[in-house]
């Protein structure tokens, strides 16, 4: 187990215990067909048309995602380079519905290529910013399939990812590169802006290329975005089980800036979960939980104060329970 193993068995006992507290407001629909949680101080979009993604994740008015216009907080399956093309489950028309006081579902089309079909659990905390995100792969087919988890969130661009790492790691430099090519994997690379130090990793720009893969069963990373605002992700790993995302992956980062196609600047955070093993008729899912705090986003390298971010990370996430 890595250096916060402590952390990590409880959260893995603990995790799925947990649910969101009693809320006094209430979700509603607004014009554009968008479904909005919001509690006064945290909210959140959801747009089921364009696959029931989250548009935005705000706190006290700042948002935490980049606005592209597809949608910034996407949810898919993979693996990514077997699995057949499914557009429709991470960008097609979904149904909606408000299911609780700040709660929604969004469910995907029948997809006859993959055998699912998926659907979305939200809610957000009555006060505070811990929003629940579960995704559940449904088997509609008559054989078994076997698909994984993969979360797509466009966070701000320009902001420093800071990932705790496991004592043991597959990867000689703790983490792997995809180069220029999309296929090729270098598995002992070095970036001027990656940065391996007391048990994290610390992306402080965009590397050389832009896909990067860890292996790290820790449950959490934190993104520290430009306009002040600390984005936490927390997820449930499984070191016995088989990750079969490329050689192993459970967190994928995707980071450009200024890209000359379209000029986006982004973060991409992505969780990886376990391969499933799912029946006809049967389900799997995979629940993560989102968070926002205000943090003065660090000017310079030298001022990237790990246990400074470790304790502001883990405080904000015991606070929600």
């Amino acid at each position: 187990m890595g250096r916060f193993s402590r952390f990590g068995v409880v959260f893995a006992v603990s995790f799925f215990s947990w649910g969101p507290k009693a809320v006094a407001a209430e979700a509603e629909w607004s014009s554009d067909g968008s479904i909005v949680l919001d509690n006064g101080d945290a909210r959140v979009l959801i747009s089921p048309e364009k696959g029931g993604r989250v548009m935005e994740y705000s706190w006290k008015g700042k948002d935490a995602l980049e606005p592209v216009e597809a949608g910034p907080g996407r949810f898919d399956i993979g693996p990514e380079k077997v699995i057949p093309k499914h557009r429709e489950l991470w960008e097609g028309a979904w149904k909606g519905e408000i299911t609780g006081g700040l709660s929604a579902r969004v469910t995907s089309v029948k997809h006859e290529a993959t055998g699912v079909q998926l659907v979305r659990d939200y809610a957000l905390d009555s006060s505070g910013s811990r929003f629940i995100a579960k995704q559940t792969i449904v088997n509609i087919s008559d054989k078994r399939v076997h698909w994984n988890h993969w979360s797509r969130t466009f966070a701000k661009g320009s902001g420093i990812c800071v990932v705790p790492l496991s004592e043991y790691s597959a990867y000689p430099n703790k983490y792997i590169m995809y180069q220029s090519d999309g296929h090729t994997i270098d598995y002992r690379p070095e970036d001027p802006n990656i940065e391996i130090r007391d048990g994290f990793f610390i992306l402080k720009g965009p590397p050389r290329f832009p896909k990067l893969g860890l292996d790290s069963h820790e449950g959490w990373m934190t993104y520290l975005s430009p306009n002040d605002l600390a984005f936490i992700k927390k997820f449930p790993t499984y070191p016995n089980r088989r990750y079969w995302e490329m050689i192993g992956m459970t967190i994928s980062l995707w980071y450009v800036e200024n890209r000359a196609s379209d000029n986006l600047s982004t973060c991409e955070l992505e969780p990886i979960g376990p391969r499933e093993d799912i029946g006809p008729g049967e389900s799997a899912s995979f629940t993560e939980e989102w968070f926002l705090d205000d943090y003065r986003f660090p000017e310079k390298n030298p001022a990237i104060d790990l246990d400074d971010i470790e304790a502001m990370s883990l405080r904000t996430m015991r606070k929600a329970r």
